[in-house]
């Protein structure tokens, strides 16, 4: 990846189509609290989509994933792991909400049904 405050000049000389990570730290304006989103799926047939992750602490406090990450394909008994983050960092959480959506305004509405679920802090591994 490349620091903040160089990436105008690389991504612009570069015309074709690139991913590019920056480095974030827990101080402002650059705040991500990393996590791992580990699932595995109940559902017999396949679902494509996509997971937002809403986390709550003990006083109320509710913060919503920022990531914009790729479709992942959810088949039955197969691990996911998805990397997701927050603005914000809840230290004791209380709740974990998941929705998921195929993004489509037409078609039927699926469900996916959670068998297994681990959210793990890149940024704090012991909690």
């Amino acid at each position: 990846g490349y620091y903040a405050d160089r990436w105008k000049k690389m991504l612009i000389a570069n015309t074709s189509p690139m991913k590019a990570y920056f480095d974030t730290s827990d101080q402002d304006p650059f705040c991500m609290y990393n996590y791992l989103l580990d699932i595995m799926t109940w559902n017999k047939s396949i679902r494509r989509g996509f997971i937002k992750v809403r986390i709550t602490d003990y006083a109320g406090n509710t913060v919503e994933s920022e990531m914009n990450s790729e479709a992942s394909t959810f088949q039955q008994y197969k691990r996911v792991k998805i990397l997701t983050g927050f603005y914000q960092d809840i230290e004791k959480i209380s709740k974990i909400s998941l929705t998921f959506s195929t993004k489509t305004l037409i078609g039927p509405k699926h469900k996916l049904r959670i068998l297994q679920m681990k959210l793990k802090s890149l940024n704090n591994p012991e909690r």
